[in-house]
Formats: structure tokens, sequence, C-alpha cells
């Protein structure tokens, strides 16, 4: 099976660049613990292979054309508060907070 989902952005940065791409990753979890090491290794090549879209139609015309079963994760809206630089140094008591 192969899930397409809209990549989102890194949690650390507030850009949006990048983050109207739909990736498509195929499920596959089957892995093993290597003997030699201990690391898990899989002999499956799709487990570690994602692919970028600009639509999500482009994706799901891709898993058509190969016979892939998929499905289609829609985002989230997000909804963005407005924050005031301000508001950290407000005298009025309901938006101060007191740190002693």
């Amino acid at each position: 099976a192969v899930v397409s989902t809209q990549s989102t952005g890194n949690v650390m940065q507030s850009g949006t660049h990048g983050s109207h791409k739909w990736r498509i990753r195929w499920d596959t979890q089957e892995r093993y613990e290597n003997p030699l090491m201990g690391w898990a290794s899989t002999g499956d090549p799709l487990s570690n292979l994602q692919l970028d879209f600009s639509s999500a139609q482009a994706a799901v015309n891709y898993c058509a054309k190969y016979g892939y079963e998929y499905e289609v994760l829609e985002p989230k809206p997000v909804s963005k508060k407005r924050k005031s630089y301000g508001q950290n140094f407000a005298w009025s008591s309901h938006a101060r907070v007191v740190t002693k």
C-alpha cells in the first residue's frame, strides 16, 4: 500500500517553503535485526524511498500508472494565531503573567 500525504515543514522554523509538495511513502514495516551489528535491516528497497509531487492528482496518477494501491491523507487546516511582541510587556493584569 502507498500513502500519499502533503509534506510538513520543519517545526523549528516558521516558513512554509516546500510544504506544498505531496509525498508518496511505501508502507513497508518488515524489518529484522542484523545479527552482526544489531542494526535494523530490511531487504525491501522501497522501504526508504519517498517521492515528491507538485499536486495530489499527480501522485494519484503515478500510483494508478504503476498499479499501486494508495490512500490520500488530506492535511488538517492550519489556524495561525496572531501574536504581538508588545503583549510580553502589557500592563493589564489579564495579559500579564507574573514570573516571580
